[in-house]
């Protein structure tokens, strides 16, 4: 008794399965039809909505119109700004009061400031800091009760030249941004007092034009590339504190002691071979730190332990050259690491000050551990 043998058409086969291919494809269509038409996909919308307001505090009324609910794309995000702006209030120990002329924005989800904020021209204070915001819009000379301006960490790539209108400016802080250059109309600025362009990494030189800010008494400039000390900063006849530490200084200035009031001078992490002796005729001068590595001569007067200034000579044995094949992940660990090691000396230097005796050098030892 043989075997049967069953043989198949390849033709036939396929057109069986491209026939119920087109009838499932159609079916989709369909569905996807009835589902649009449907009150389904608005009612689980609304509800969506309606739990996400909640969740951020946003009252009932707000989203409501006439009874229903508005699902707007934009409403949400729109009345999560204007609650951050009704919400701001200032930093612990700043009275009730003055909220209401404060302006605080921090997080990553900002790229930019939100439109209303241009309509609260009576602020006195913007602390904006660990955004993602690239610049600040030229509607900020509408500012004129403006005081502080305090805009660290964020993406700030330049300021505009309207920064000048605002007369009133007394603090400037626009430390560890991508800054390559300061505007000249900054030197308008005339009652600015403290100036913070630290850690931008780029900055290489500041407008002569900041000379005509007389008022200042703090200035750092350091984690930048300077290779010498701006000429406007040496004529802030008021100066108390200046940090240019952190550049790439090869000598100072024989007019240095123009700074007639400089209490406060840091210079570590430099290649500085020398210091001149007109440090001497600084008088006032209380606080020195400097990198020793490439230093050959000081004037011994700085390491005497019978003058009130405090001379610290810091020996740097940094770790350098490290090597990343992403340069913008380069580029952050770079200004992380700058952040960090500002602080420590921050720290150091007030318990300097706390210090009846201070030791004429400190021994600095850097190192890096990886878990």
């Amino acid at each position: 008794m043989g075997h049967k043998v069953v043989t198949f058409d390849i033709s036939a086969i396929r057109g069986l399965w491209e026939t119920r291919v087109k009838k499932h494809r159609a079916w989709q269509k369909k569905e996807a039809e009835r589902l649009e038409r449907s009150a389904l996909e608005k009612i689980k919308e609304e509800w969506n909505l309606v739990a996400e307001c909640r969740r951020r505090g946003v009252p009932q009324a707000a989203y409501c119109r006439n009874g229903f609910v508005d699902t707007s794309v934009r409403l949400l995000d729109k009345l999560e700004r204007n609650l951050l702006l009704r919400q701001s209030s200032p930093s612990e120990g700043r009275g009730k009061g003055s909220s209401k002329f404060v302006f605080e924005l921090s997080g990553e989800h900002w790229t930019e400031l939100p439109d209303s904020l241009k309509e609260q021209t009576h602020l006195k204070e913007w602390h904006i800091s660990h955004t993602l915001i690239e610049t600040i819009p030229a509607y900020i000379k509408l500012f004129q009760a403006m005081r502080i301006l305090d805009l660290p960490k964020n993406q700030l790539s330049h300021l505009p030249a309207e920064i000048g209108c605002l007369k009133n400016l007394k603090e400037l802080n626009v430390s560890f941004n991508h800054l390559k250059s300061i505007p000249p109309e900054l030197g308008e600025c005339e009652n600015l007092e403290k100036l913070d362009c630290s850690g931008n990494l780029e900055l290489t030189e500041l407008p002569f034009e900041l000379s005509n800010l007389k008022q200042v008494t703090f200035v750092d400039i350091s984690a930048n590339k300077f290779s010498s000390v701006p000429i406007c900063v040496l004529r802030m006849s008021n100066l108390q504190w200046l940090d240019i530490s952190n550049n790439s200084l090869n000598d100072l200035p024989q007019d240095i002691d123009r700074l007639e009031e400089l209490q406060t001078f840091l210079l570590y992490k430099n290649k500085l071979t020398y210091l001149p002796y007109a440090l001497l005729n600084l008088k006032k001068l209380t606080l020195l730190a400097v990198s020793g590595d490439h230093l050959v001569e000081l004037p011994t007067a700085l390491c005497d332990s019978s003058t009130p200034l405090k001379f610290v000579n810091l020996m740097d044995n940094p770790i350098d050259n490290i090597q990343r094949q992403d340069g913008e992940e380069m580029m952050e660990s770079e200004q992380d690491r700058q952040h960090f090691d500002k602080e420590f000396m921050r720290a150091y230097i007030e318990d300097l000050k706390e210090r009846e005796s201070v030791p004429s050098y400190t021994t600095k030892v850097s190192f890096s551990l990886q878990l």
